[in-house]
C-alpha cells in the first residue's frame, strides 16, 4: 500500500500520529534493551550490601526489568561495588571478557571509581576505568540503593540515545 502523506488534513495527521508507531529497528532494540537489563554483580566490599539492598522487596530493581544474574554469560551490565585490587583486577578483566555484546559496566562506590580510602595503597588500582570501560559512575562511601538506581536508569537513558543519535556517548 502506498501512503500518501500530502492530501492528508491536519487533523488526520494528527490522529494518524496519536495512532501508528514509527521508528527504526535499532531504537525498538535499545528500547528492549534498555527495558531488560542483566546486570552481573561484582560485590568487593561495602557496597555490594547496598547493592544487594536493591534487590530486596523494598528497592525493587525487578520492577525496571533488572534481575541479577550470577553468570557472565547470561549478563549485559556488570556492576563493580567495592575496593578493587591488582590481584582481583586479572578476574574481573576475564569476567567482562565473557559478557556478551553489547555490554555495559557500573562503577558504584568511591573505591570503584577512584581507589577511594585506599587509593595510596600500592595494591589497590585507582579506579575500574582502568581495566575496563565504564559507563556510568555513582560516587558516595557507600551509595546507598536509591542512587545505584538513579545509576541504572542513567544507563538506560544511555542505551537509548546512542541507538537514536547513532553516537557513542564516553
Amino acid at each position: 500500500m502506498d501512503l500518501n502523506l500530502e492530501n492528508i488534513s491536519p487533523e488526520e495527521m494528527e490522529e494518524l500520529k496519536q495512532t501508528v508507531f514509527l521508528t527504526t529497528l535499532e531504537e525498538l532494540k535499545a528500547w528492549a534493551r534498555s527495558n531488560s537489563i542483566w546486570p552481573m554483580t561484582f560485590g568487593l566490599a561495602c557496597c555490594a550490601i547496598e547493592m544487594m539492598g536493591v534487590g530486596s522487596s523494598h528497592y525493587d530493581l525487578d520492577r525496571f526489568g533488572s534481575f541479577f544474574r550470577t553468570s557472565p554469560r547470561q549478563s549485559d551490565c556488570m556492576i563493580v561495588s567495592g575496593t578493587v585490587t591488582k590481584k582481583m583486577a586479572p578476574v574481573l578483566k576475564r569476567l567482562y571478557d565473557q559478557m556478551p555484546e553489547p555490554k555495559w559496566v557500573i562503577a558504584m562506590g568511591s573505591c570503584a571509581t577512584a581507589g577511594g580510602p585506599y587509593i595510596k595503597s600500592y595494591s589497590v588500582v585507582k579506579g575500574v576505568d582502568q581495566i575496563v570501560p565504564v559507563d556510568v559512575y555513582i560516587p558516595g562511601c557507600p551509595p546507598n540503593p536509591a542512587a545505584l538506581i538513579y545509576g541504572i536508569n542513567k544507563l538506560r537513558e544511555k542505551i537509548r540515545y546512542e541507538a537514536k543519535t547513532g553516537k557513542k556517548v564516553i
